[in-house]
């Protein structure tokens, strides 16, 4: 009788469980960044009317919120709360703020999108001479990842923070107490800060203090590993493209998430091979009783690091435990001669790269490796600007040690652009989004393809995998397909605005964000 007490009980727990869903707190939900959710009832379409959805008459939309002008990074929910990184360039509302450059940290009410605060960051403007970092308009491009009642974000300004979920509303938290300086701007008058706005903890700025030159934008979802917190600097290559500034600054560095004092950084050199800039976010997993941190480089190197176990007196290195090439010698060299990075940049004028999908040449990787049964799973790209060109899909043993560029190898996939997308795994299939705007469906064991589906426009974030579908948008429409080893479209959506970033599922809701909405998405009547 205990016994099926006991049972009954843990079978309501689960049933409850799956009722209520659960929250998705970082970049990929979880630290092995595998873009599939567990989420159940979700939607096969939509009405992707912005006005009947603001009315809340758009069927299977439970609410939609006003953006900025661009939204590169992707949403995150938890407890209660909706956080999505946008742009400055819709701030009239709000006459504290008089620049139209930077970026914004929103926070909605998960029920009803209620803005409940917003977090502004300048541009910044004290930046030493040769930096390419004009781009600062973007906003804030990267994922919020919530940990507890503490939220962690590279900003626009590169710079990294510390804030309380509740914002201003539970008071000015410290130890960081210059709140109004800090969203007020360079050389402006502290604004008077109120309750809907942002409360840094703490901040710590790789620029001022490790010498980093990042390029075009900050780029980095920052991952939580026990009281670590690792970020991506996004150091990169100066205004003309022709030298990286910073060769020796760190790519990947490592917080305590408490204070946000430095504890470690890699050791490996990647800003002397880096072509373009450092924009990957890092992931973590374990894989043979230890926990390892995967990182993609500039440099088109993925690398495993043991992760730090100790927050010692002073910063360590990083130890490396294997490195990976994801550039073959066809990609890297022709006629015995290195290929340069910007042969293939469609915007030179002798480029000999035709934007067609058939240019050979070096990539890096720009998306998130993604770990699923001591495997990851990463693709090489470049900047979209750059055009269409070869891309290549990687499945790496994560078991194995050192350079585990032959041995690692499991398999590749070239039948594909060049991608910034992660990848989801699930049910023995892996699903990738290339720049072309193709969905490609492999056989997780093999790489062999099953299928593709072509939407024949450029495609920069990648597919959610949620309730036996798949979830991605590109610069014109939103998709829906049928999850499996044979191709079936579901539904599209012509959206008002560009879909850059990554769908999202949470508590029963798949969240989208274009460029100028959030959208959330439910079953409705």
């Amino acid at each position: 009788m205990k016994i099926s007490r006991l049972f009954v009980i843990a079978l309501i727990l689960s049933t409850a469980f799956a009722a209520f869903g659960a929250d998705w707190s970082q970049w990929g939900g979880r630290n092995n960044r595998n873009m599939v959710s567990s989420e159940k009832n979700l939607p096969e379409s939509f009405e992707a009317d912005k006005d009947k959805a603001a009315a809340g008459t758009a069927k299977n939309v439970k609410w939609i919120a006003r953006l900025g002008a661009y939204a590169y990074g992707n949403p995150t929910v938890a407890e209660g709360r909706v956080f999505v990184g946008t742009n400055a360039q819709m701030l009239s509302a709000d006459p504290r703020y008089d620049y139209t450059r930077g970026g914004l940290l929103k926070c909605f009410k998960e029920d009803d999108g209620e803005l409940l605060w917003q977090f502004a960051v300048p541009e910044r403007r004290d930046l030493p001479p040769g930096i390419h970092f004009g781009h600062q308009y973007l906003g804030i491009c990267s994922s919020p990842t919530v940990d507890g009642n503490r939220l962690y974000i590279v900003t626009g300004a590169g710079d990294v923070v510390c804030l309380d979920v509740a914002g201003q509303a539970n008071g000015n938290d410290g130890p960081f107490k210059d709140e109004g300086k800090y969203m007020a701007g360079p050389g402006k008058e502290p604004i008077e800060l109120g309750e809907k706005d942002g409360d840094i903890i703490w901040r710590f700025d790789p620029i001022d203090e490790l010498g980093v030159f990042p390029h075009d934008a900050a780029s980095c979802s920052a991952l939580v590993v026990d009281d670590m917190l690792y970020v991506g600097t996004s150091n990169g290559v100066d205004e003309p493209h022709k030298k990286v500034l910073a060769p020796m600054a760190p790519s990947l560095i490592v917080l305590d998430k408490r204070t946000g004092r430095l504890l470690a950084t890699d050791d490996e050199k990647i800003g002397t091979r880096i072509w373009h800039a450092q924009w990957a976010s890092p992931s973590s997993g374990k894989v043979g009783g230890k926990t390892l941190v995967f990182f993609g480089g500039g440099d088109g190197i993925c690398y495993a690091f043991e992760a730090l176990t100790d927050a010692g007196d002073k910063p360590v290195h990083l130890k490396k435990v294997w490195s990976y090439d994801g550039n073959p010698p066809e990609f890297r060299f022709l006629d015995g001669k290195e290929i340069p990075y910007y042969r293939g940049d469609k915007r030179k004028s002798n480029s000999p790269n035709k934007n067609d999908g058939k240019y050979l040449g070096p990539s890096q990787i720009i998306a998130t490796p993604v770990l699923y049964k001591d495997r990851i799973y990463v693709a090489i790209g470049q900047d979209p600007a750059h055009g269409r060109g070869r891309g290549l899909f990687h499945c790496i043993d994560a078991t194995k040690k050192g350079d585990i560029t032959k041995t690692g190898c499991i398999w590749t996939y070239d039948g594909l652009d060049r991608s910034m997308a992660t990848a989801a795994v699930a049910d023995g299939l892996v699903y990738l989004v290339d720049i072309a705007g193709r969905l490609h469906c492999l056989d997780a064991d093999t790489g062999q393809r099953c299928w593709a589906y072509d939407t024949n426009n450029e495609t920069w974030g990648g597919p959610l995998l949620a309730d036996g579908k798949l979830y991605f948008g590109n610069k014109r429409d939103f998709y829906i397909m049928a999850a499996g080893r044979e191709a079936k479209l579901l539904s599209s959506m012509r959206m008002s605005a560009p879909v850059h970033s990554t769908a999202i599922a949470a508590n029963g809701v798949v969240y989208i964000a274009s460029n100028r909405f959030l959208w959330a998405t439910a079953m409705t009547k």
